[in-house]
């Protein structure tokens, strides 16, 4: 019987290096983001307000990375009748909007990412860019 298990974890410098991506991304894009990130346990782990993005996707920039870590697939994926129940059963906590993907580092989700203020489609690509570069990273 096994009764532990080895983690990884995500550091602040790799929360670093996926919250300047995303940031350099958006700013390219030209589309100003909020970019959440979380840990395993869904706790904020490094936040990034860019000049012009929406009061509203503070909350909800959370709530996808929240999404994406808890369920370790993208948001926006599920069928959309059940957003209330989803919402209602989670307190909120929980999204079924674009933009949310999980930080996966050997099969093991270590936090997610969430990204809005855009369309969901510009918040899921700033979102894999962040990926993209953190992996390259983790290869380095």
């Amino acid at each position: 019987m096994t009764t532990t298990r080895q983690a990884i974890k995500l550091t602040d410098q790799g929360a670093r290096i996926l919250l300047d991506a995303a940031i350099e991304h958006a700013h390219n894009m030209g589309v100003p983001q909020c970019i959440a990130i979380v840990d395993e346990g869904c706790n904020l782990v490094a936040f990034f307000r860019m000049t012009g993005s929406r009061v509203l996707s503070i909350q909800s920039a959370q709530r996808k990375a929240m999404t994406a870590a808890s369920t370790g697939k993208p948001t926006g994926g599920l069928d959309p009748s059940i957003d209330l129940k989803l919402a209602l059963a989670t307190n909120g906590d929980m999204v079924n909007i674009k933009g949310g993907a999980p930080i996966v580092v050997d099969g093991q989700v270590i936090g997610g990412i969430g990204v809005g203020s855009g369309t969901g489609e510009q918040d899921l690509e700033v979102a894999n860019a962040a990926l993209a570069r953190f992996m390259s990273a983790q290869r380095s």
